[in-house]
């Protein structure tokens, strides 16, 4: 029933959502006539070399009638926006309780183990879609912002995605990508479940043993105080597999669209870094500190990696898709 309800309020939302993208449209094509008498009063100026009262006046009209189309258009998309998260959210919803129920839709049929291509796309799709922060002026970004960590007494709800510090099966610690399950305020506890169906596994875990990951991304443009900056240590998702290593920014993003360029412990190199990798916002977290400094370095060329190839191996381009077994890989530090 819930699922139907969902379903609903889904449609409501998208036809209101379409509406929203005709008035903001519409909004545009109603101001291009005042950007287009901008441009040609700055023409006439230039023509006659000079800036009379008559056209200081008539200017300064234009941009004040320009300023505030400009606003009426970025509340429209402020709307739209809204309507966008909430949309995301309700899907979420419906996945997260069609997943309690057993269900699953056409698109997504029964399975014992989603194929390891299809969760890596899943993922950096999820990456790509993260919604980019946009305040009004004067608006800080909030936590889970870019770099920003969440408040201490943040819980996370489930469905959200974090990293979570977990023991495999030698006793060796790891951080790797989750999904939350539930949260008990009495035991102040989590139970999440291991993003990779390979190993199925659910984990019940303390508080300090996770990190959420961001749920907005920071614009280096207008809030580059929110993203890590370059030689700032942090946890990082290796491409293409479900485990955070220590790293070290060698680049933050530069546009909204931009990744962190980073660079990943590795004793292979005489530097003990890797050569520069692309991560996306929502796969760099704070590095926690004395917990993080007491655990075992990344391994070198001499080791596989949990769910990669050795380093060196992925330089001379062996493909990323050759990742060994939990079995193998599980050998291994984080």
């Amino acid at each position: 029933m819930a699922l139907v309800s969902a379903d609903s309020r889904i449609a409501e939302l998208l036809t209101e959502l379409h509406q929203l993208i005709k008035q903001t449209q519409e909004e545009r094509s109603r101001s291009e006539h005042n950007l287009v008498n901008i441009q040609k009063t700055h023409e006439r100026m230039q023509t006659e070399n000079k800036i009379s009262p008559y056209y200081r006046t008539k200017l300064r009209g234009l941009y004040t009638t320009a300023k505030a189309d400009a606003e009426a258009e970025c509340n429209i998309l402020r709307k739209a926006l809204d309507k966008i998260a909430e949309i995301k959210s309700l899907l979420e919803e419906r996945r997260i309780a069609a997943k309690i129920a057993g269900l699953y839709n056409d698109s997504e049929p029964p399975r014992k183990t989603m194929r390891r291509g299809v969760l890596m796309t899943l993922l950096q799709q999820s990456a790509m879609t993260l919604p980019l922060w946009i305040g009004k002026p004067g608006d800080k970004p909030p936590p889970l912002c870019g770099a920003i960590p969440a408040s201490g007494d943040y819980v996370a709800k489930p469905g959200d995605k974090v990293a979570a510090r977990v023991k495999a099966v030698d006793g060796d610690e790891q951080w790797i990508l989750a999904e939350v399950v539930s949260y008990s305020h009495a035991t102040n506890k989590y139970e999440v479940d291991d993003i990779d169906e390979e190993g199925k596994e659910r984990h019940t875990l303390s508080r300090r043993r996770i990190i959420p990951l961001p749920q907005w991304k920071a614009n280096p443009e207008t809030d580059p105080e929110a993203l890590f900056q370059k030689e700032q240590l942090v946890l990082a998702l290796y491409p293409q597999t479900t485990c955070f290593y220590r790293a070290l920014i060698h680049t933050p993003p530069q546009r909204p669209q931009d990744d962190y360029s980073v660079l990943f412990e590795d004793t292979s190199y005489a530097d003990g870094y890797s050569p520069p990798l692309n991560v996306a916002q929502s796969a760099a977290i704070p590095r926690c500190g004395t917990r993080c400094a007491r655990s075992s370095p990344a391994p070198s060329s001499t080791g596989l990696l949990r769910r990669r190839p050795p380093f060196p191996a992925l330089h001379r381009g062996v493909s990323l898709s050759l990742t060994p077994s939990r079995d193998e890989a599980d050998r291994l530090p984080p």
